[in-house]
């Protein structure tokens, strides 16, 4: 099954910010990937699909709440590879006007809504059990989609980028953080900015999914600049990104891109990258999440 992209473009910031500190920024831009199923959904994705169709497997089931970009992208997927698709959305009802459920559903994923008590139990053996014998022929992929087969997928984007002395990625379920973990090259430094508040426990996650990661120091998980928490954003965070798109046409929303390069321009003015570093920020998309957040009236 072959189903690579081309390789997405980098894209070089100048910044008054970036000369004072002598330090140079690129975008690794992810979310021009593919129209649809952009950064690193579709690196978490590509080998999952692999995975599915090598084992004959012609179903793919996953988890997330009602504008996840991880569905948005499955969807796509499924509908783009000849896949059938289910979603398990975090609820307890799905609101038929929001602009990610219509577009999971005229991708033909059929949704299921479940209360916030049973979500909780997506990674439980018990509940996926259940699951398995619900929907007997599908390939389960976990919320995020970060699971082993994701790490190669990060991987991958980790060694075809050059030479940089940081990589820094926002983090959500912690696949992508693990994945460049095992991609870049041990004099890399791999720095991930948590977009949910009281992500410490995500160090284990990430460590269950990279090998690397156990036995090297070279990466840090930042969990101070969440901006109040996951799907919760400043104004002032949100005035950034509309400055970002106007001054560099860096698109970004508040979720997890916007946070992302907030976050690393104040550890920029702090100085915490010496003089010189060269670094690389992974632009990892989710820009479809701008649609649900005008549809609630938050921006």
């Amino acid at each position: 099954m072959n189903i690579s992209l081309p390789e997405s473009p980098l894209q070089t910031l100048r910044h008054p910010l970036l000369k004072h500190h002598n330090v140079t920024l690129s975008v690794k831009r992810d979310d021009l990937l593919h129209p649809i199923i952009s950064g690193n959904k579709w690196r978490k994705l590509k080998y999952n699909l692999i995975e599915a169709h090598n084992q004959q497997y012609t179903h793919l089931l996953s988890f997330g709440g009602p504008f996840s970009n991880h569905l948005h992208a499955l969807a796509a997927a499924g509908r783009i590879f000849g896949f059938e698709t289910t979603a398990i959305i975090r609820g307890p009802e799905l609101d038929s006007d929001n602009p990610t459920i219509r577009f999971l559903r005229a991708c033909g994923m059929k949704c299921h809504a479940v209360d916030r008590q049973t979500y909780r139990l997506r990674n439980s053996p018990e509940y996926l059990s259940q699951l398995n014998k619900q929907f007997e022929s599908a390939f389960i992929i976990p919320e995020g989609g970060s699971n082993l087969f994701a790490i190669d997928g990060v991987a991958e984007l980790a060694r075809s980028l050059p030479q940089f002395s940081h990589l820094i990625t926002p983090v959500g379920s912690a696949g992508t953080l693990a994945g460049l973990i095992e991609g870049a090259q041990q004099d890399q430094h791999v720095l991930g900015l948590a977009v949910l508040n009281q992500a410490d426990y995500l160090i284990e996650t990430i460590k269950t999914l990279s090998p690397k990661a156990n036995e090297q120091s070279n990466w840090r998980l930042f969990t101070e600049f969440h901006d109040g928490g996951y799907g919760r954003f400043s104004p002032e965070l949100w005035q950034f990104c509309q400055q970002m798109r106007r001054d560099y046409c860096l698109p970004l929303e508040p979720i997890y891109s916007g946070k992302l390069f907030y976050g690393l321009f104040q550890l920029i003015e702090q100085g915490y990258f010496k003089s010189g570093s060269e670094l690389c920020a992974i632009h990892t998309g989710g820009l479809q999440g701008l649609a649900g957040l005008r549809y609630c009236k938050r921006i």
